[in-house]
């Protein structure tokens, strides 16, 4: 099995509704956003997945949410803008768009060098 992976960054503000911490006020992030697609096979130039391909894909995604406040950019003006979150809504948008026989294999969301959540369905 091949994994192939890009990363990119957002710069974002958030706040977590209800958390009773320093969390729920507003701050922000320099998120750190790694996407892993997987595939078993090679295309005809011996490509499990295309770089520049699945950048454009995540792309797409990262220019709705960069440079914002979160908490007014659907979804999340309804749900929580927490790491778990953001991981699950970019993996749901971005799935739909990687192409077969790949398959998209997790996003990982870093809202610090020491603190990230990593999500991929069951």
């Amino acid at each position: 099995m091949y994994q192939v992976s890009i990363e990119r960054h957002i710069d974002a503000a958030h706040y977590l509704r209800e958390y009773q911490g320093k969390c729920e006020a507003l701050h922000g992030h320099r998120y750190r956003v790694i996407v892993k697609v997987e595939s078993s096979k090679l295309d005809g130039i011996g490509l499990a997945y295309d770089f520049t391909v699945l950048k454009k894909q995540l792309d797409k995604i990262i220019e709705r949410y960069d440079h914002t406040c979160l908490n007014d950019v659907p979804p999340f003006d309804k749900i929580n803008p927490s790491s778990e979150n953001i991981a699950r809504t970019f993996y749901e948008e971005l799935a739909a768009e990687i192409e077969a026989p790949a398959s998209l294999f997790a996003v990982e969301v870093w809202e610090s060098p020491d603190s990230w959540v990593s999500y991929s369905p069951d």
